[in-house]
């Protein structure tokens, strides 16, 4: 196998100047890098990462933690963080918490443990306080979709409550009164925003938040079916179904028709994220636009501009939501 010192005779230059070439260092010519990466190509060299990590203090990776790597909310999140990374010459490493404490710390300490630079935490169960003793350690991070107060200056959110209150308001728009509520799972800060927001639109209609057409999903697919079951047997009906994300509003959907309920002529249906698959459903289903992959994009800027020093777009914080109009709710009748 090459070595380093094999690069640098060949290419007529010393061991720092190779170095510098491979920690792609500003300070070296155009024609002086390629020479060093010729020769690194005519003798097969390839560079132990783990040795530079050790001579640089820095692995050129960052540890991603990610609550589930299945469903199509994480993978245009998970794609904005690898594009951006993989254009500065860095790459990351992906774990799972599950939404669970004892997981999401165990991840957590598994990519320190890997020597990352930096990492992107979208945590949900573990403590404000662990990750308040976090930020006091070497390891930088930053939040997606977490607000801690302490750590304001590190968390990308969405305005949850604005986008429950836009898609409430886009259905009363409509004419809608009875309208039925499935809701993430109320222990998630998110959950309790969107809601918020549905409660805060209702009272600008002068309605009353109706406990009994709601039901608590867990944001998966199959409480959206199991909630509208229940919902349909209640004795009071609704023209109108806003869930608290798309998956759910699928669910719903998909039983709603073995129920011969047209859509969206009976029921209009309204979802939240716009996932990729709401433009393919029928009706195309109206929903809340989530921008995860820009605000995956801003978290890798956070540390691209904090621990790498490159120069980077202006760094955002707070992102809002926007609805996005489609087929699946219409004025009632």
């Amino acid at each position: 196998m090459a070595t380093i010192y094999e690069v640098s005779k060949l290419a007529g230059v010393s061991l720092a100047t190779v170095s510098r070439v491979m920690n792609n260092n500003a300070n070296v010519s155009d024609r002086t890098r390629q020479k060093v990466t010729a020769a690194m190509q005519e003798l097969g060299y390839r560079p132990n990462s783990i040795a530079q990590s050790l001579a640089s203090n820095c692995s050129n990776s960052v540890g991603l933690l990610v609550s589930e790597l299945q469903g199509p909310f994480y993978g245009p999140m998970m794609s904005g963080i690898e594009n951006a990374f993989r254009s500065q010459g860095k790459h990351v490493i992906i774990a799972a918490g599950h939404s669970d404490a004892q997981r999401e710390q165990q991840g957590i300490e598994f990519l320190i443990s890997r020597n990352c630079d930096a990492l992107i935490l979208h945590v949900e169960a573990i403590s404000d306080d662990y990750l308040i003793t976090l930020s006091k350690d070497k390891i930088p991070f930053v939040l997606i979709n977490r607000y801690i107060p302490e750590l304001a200056d590190r968390c990308i959110t969405l305005n949850n409550q604005l986008g429950g209150y836009l898609a409430s308001k886009h259905i009363l728009e409509h004419g809608h009164k009875n309208i039925a509520y499935i809701s993430g799972p109320l222990w998630k800060k998110d959950a309790q925003d969107r809601l918020a927001g549905h409660k805060q639109a209702l009272t600008e209609y002068q309605l009353d938040f109706d406990e009994a057409l709601f039901y608590q999903g867990n944001f998966m697919e199959d409480s959206g079916y199991q909630g509208f079951k229940q919902l349909y047997q209640s004795p009071k009906p609704f023209t109108a179904l806003i869930c608290a994300n798309d998956e759910m509003a699928t669910g719903a959907m998909a039983i709603a028709r073995e129920l011969a309920i047209q859509l969206p002529e009976q029921l209009s249906v309204i979802g939240f994220d716009n996932v990729f698959f709401t433009r393919h459903t029928y009706p195309k289903l109206s929903t809340i636009n989530y921008p995860i992959h820009d605000m995956g994009r801003m978290a890798a800027d956070w540390i691209l501009a904090n621990v790498y020093n490159k120069n980077t777009v202006p760094l955002q914080t707070l992102f809002e939501p926007t609805l996005v109009a489609r087929q699946s709710v219409i004025a009632i009748k």
